[in-house]
Parts: structure tokens; sequence; C-alpha cells
């Protein structure tokens, strides 16, 4: 519960008040390497050279892409920058003090299914360094309950134990955390790279993955698909960037830190990988573009227990800025009485654990269903979120109004909630969902969340706009009424 007394109990508790703003473009730039540094980021860097592209081609949606992301992030970073409080509390501006449970919930859950996927995947290069070199838990792999083995479990148990250990020593260790994880990540990388090169010698060493001959006009799509695929991969991150931008000493800062860990650290990110991915070809006789799998065919075992170890490190990393933060925040706000940052991230975190994510990832069609659905709401939570504050509220935050539940207090609205906000979500996620579950729409997938922000900005500035209006015409009628009457 927060010292303020004009800040009720049920929507506050010490960490959804304004925090102490005390981080540097080092940090923000830490928790981009974090963000990229991954094995999410690896794939998609490396899909993004093998769609048949020229490699200028590729760079240049990978700068457009990740400028894109980058004018975004600073964008959504303002109003929780200034204000000093996360997303799910800035949140309340556009959608009202209890209105704002419904973004914070949805954010939440999707936070939740990837901290499960992301654990998942960080256990099996924890399994992979142990069976390796200790054959004899082999029979550990034969023996499974729910879908997950015995040696499985252990991992998965062991991985989930030191990222909530981490969570749970507070924001402050996770900022030391990020801040060696995201460099360390890159050392091992770079030098994976001039290994492989090496090995293989530069000659053979291609920008270009792929040997599609494309058109001109498939060229001009695929260049767009690439702008699309790299912004959506932010898409998650972005929309509570919030969570970390409230911490920053000032916007400079924040604006430094973007620059420095999206289009400078993304591009170089991309092109280490490509020469990692280029150069198994010539090293191992096939192009690998998973990490996990050239880490385990480097006929050494310090290299390989290292190699793990930094995928290891770099996907508990992604999974503490990118899940465990965000889940923490946005349950703690639905009861900030009895829940704070920690035991609300220790709910999300053993919610992880009841939906399988080893079997929700190994069925393509449910995880499909299932996240693409709760992505559909991404794009129309960020766009409603901008529109309220740059368009409606004209870059101004009530703080205090935040945290109150008096009838009088600016983001009270109707009981509560701003329903304007939520019927432009409804109706912008209803298309999304369209777009999503239709086969016959499914080449505008990559393309949801341009289309949700659109979406979603445009509905809630024509309902708001015409709110203003109606109301200005009331007073000015109401004003005419009540002025003296000139007499002749």
């Amino acid at each position: 519960m927060s010292d303020n007394p004009n800040y009720s109990p049920k929507l506050s508790n010490e960490d959804l008040i304004p925090a102490q703003q005390n981080w540097t473009w080092y940090n923000i730039f830490s928790f981009w390497m974090s963000d990229v540094h991954s094995m999410g980021g690896y794939v998609v860097a490396a899909s993004l050279f093998s769609l048949g592209l020229a490699s200028w081609q590729v760079l240049l949606a990978l700068l457009i892409g990740i400028v894109i992301v980058q004018v975004a992030a600073n964008l959504v970073a303002k109003p929780s920058q200034i204000s000093g409080v996360p997303y799910a509390v800035i949140s309340r501006q556009a959608f009202g003090i209890y209105g704002a449970y419904i973004p914070a919930l949805i954010r939440g859950l999707i936070a939740v299914s990837w901290y499960g996927i992301q654990t998942w995947l960080a256990s099996n290069a924890l399994m992979m360094i142990l069976l390796k070199f200790y054959p004899a838990l082999h029979p550990l792999t034969l023996t499974e309950f729910a879908g997950l083995s015995t040696i499985g479990w252990i991992c998965f148990g062991f991985i989930w134990a030191i990222q909530a250990l981490v969570f749970w020593k507070g924001m402050d260790t996770i900022k030391v955390f990020i801040d060696w994880a995201g460099p360390m990540v890159y050392v091992v990388m770079l030098a994976l790279a001039l290994w492989l090169v090496w090995k293989s010698g530069w000659h053979n060493i291609s920008f270009n993955l792929s040997d599609k001959q494309l058109s001109f006009n498939q060229q001009i799509m695929q260049t767009i698909v690439a702008i699309a695929l790299v912004v959506s991969y932010f898409s998650g991150p972005l929309l509570n960037f919030g969570d970390f931008s409230r911490y920053g000493k000032n916007m400079q800062q924040v604006k430094k830190g973007n620059f420095w860990g999206l289009p400078f650290n993304f591009i170089f990110f991309a092109i280490i990988v490509v020469m990692i991915v280029s150069g198994t070809f010539s090293v191992f006789g096939k192009m690998v573009h998973d990490p996990l799998e050239t880490v385990a065919m480097i006929d050494n075992g310090f290299v390989v227990v290292l190699g793990l170890l930094t995928v290891l490190t770099a996907t508990i990393g992604i999974n503490i800025v990118a899940n465990f933060v965000s889940a923490g925040f946005d349950f703690s706000n639905l009861a900030p009485r009895f829940l704070n940052f920690r035991r609300a991230g220790m709910i999300a975190a053993i919610g992880s654990i009841f939906i399988t994510p080893w079997n929700l990832f190994n069925s393509p069609e449910l995880i499909h269903y299932t996240l693409d659905t709760l992505a559909a709401f991404i794009g129309p939570l960020f766009g409603i979120l901008l529109a309220d504050f740059y368009l409606i509220n004209k870059q101004k935050v009530r703080v205090d109004d935040l945290f109150s539940d008096h009838p009088t207090a600016a983001y009270y609205y109707q009981k509560g909630i701003n329903k304007k906000a939520v019927m432009s979500l409804v109706a912008a996620v209803s298309i999304g969902l369209l777009l999503v579950l239709i086969p016959s729409f499914q080449f505008l997938a990559p393309f949801n969340w341009f289309i949700g922000v659109m979406l979603g900005s445009s509905f809630y500035y024509r309902l708001s706009r015409e709110s203003v209006v109606i109301k200005a015409k009331r007073i000015r009628h109401q004003q005419s009424l009540n002025l003296p009457q000139n007499h002749q």
C-alpha cells in the first residue's frame, strides 16, 4: 500500500506507484539486448536471410523494421516515463481504473504462455548438456509424466527455480542480470562466428541463405513481409515497455538506450547470426538454423558447455524481461492489496507449469490459434494507449487520479470503466480475429499488428472526439441559455 492517503488501497501498492527513476541509457540498452539475444531473435534473424532476397534487401528490411520498432518504443515509453508507473497502471488513463483490468489480464495471459514455453526451451539446453556428458542419464528420458520425461521435469524445474530466484530478488537484481547477460551472449556468439569463419574460410560465408529466385514483385512483397515480421517479433515487449521505461532518468536516456538497443544492436546481431548459419553449411555439411543444434555439433566439450550455457542465459534473460516482469505488474494490478509484484509473478510462474508448455509448443495448430488469438489484442491495445495519451490527453497524465476511485477523478469514467476504450478494443480485435481464423485472410497475418494499431487508435479517437464535441456543444448551449438578453 502507498503512503499517499489519496491513493486507494484497491488501486495501489509499493510496486505500482511511481518508481524511483535511476536507469540510464545502458540499462535500457541491456533490456533490448536481452530481448534480441534469444533463440527467438536468432531464428527470426536467420529466417529473414532465407526469404530469397538479396543481402542488401534483407538489411534494408531489417533497418526499416527496427526503426519502426524504435519509433514505437519511444512513443510508448513516454507515458510511463513521465508518470513513473507500469503499463498496467498507465492503461487506466484510457480504459478507466477498473477497465484497465482488461488489457492487464490479456498481456498477463500472453506473458504466462510465453514464459512457460521459454522456460521449457531453456530446459532443453540444460538437458542437452547433461545427456552429452552423462549418457547414463538416458534412461530418464524413457519415463514421462504429463507429456514430459523425468529428466525433462528435472531440467524444467531447475530453470524455473533459477528464474524465480532472480525475479524474487526484485527489479534491482533483474537490472544487474540483464546488464551482464546481453554482453556475455555477444562475446560468445562473436567467438562462435569467428571460429566458423576461420574453419570455413571467408569466401564460403554468404549473406544469402536461400537459392530461391524471386520476381521483382515477389521481392517487393517479401521485403514488406520481412519488415512486418521484425515489428511483429517485438510487439509483445513493445506493449509493456513502460514496465521498464518507468525507471528511466529522463526521456533522453530512454531514447538513447532505444537507439543502441534496437537499430544498432539488432542489425549487428543479425549479421553475426547469418555468419554463423552460413558457416555451418561449410563446416558441418548442412545449414543449421537452430543455435542449440549448432553448438551441439561442435566437437569440443568446453565449447559445447559454454555455448549451451550462453543459450540458457539468453533464454532466461528474455523470459524475465519480456514475460516474468510483465506478468508480475499485470496481475498485481488486478488485486494490489493482496498481490505485490513478487506474489503476482510467482502466481504467473506456477500457472506456466499447469499449461504444460511442452504440449502447447509441440502442437503447432494449438499454439497458433492460442497465441495468435491473444496476439490479436496487442495491436489494438497499443493503438488505444497511444491515441489516448497523444491525441486525447495531449501528453499529460494526472498521476494521482490513476490511483483514485473517487467518482470525480479523471479516470473514473463510468463506474471505473471507459466504455469507449472497451468498445474500440472489441471492434478492432473482432476484425483481427477474422484475419487469424479465416484461411482466406492468412496472407494478412504478418500485418496483424499494424492493422490492429490502426483500427484500435482510429476507433478510439473517433469515439472519444465525438464525445468531446457533444460535451462542448452542450456546454455552449447551456452558456447561451444563461446569457443576459439585450433589450432595445
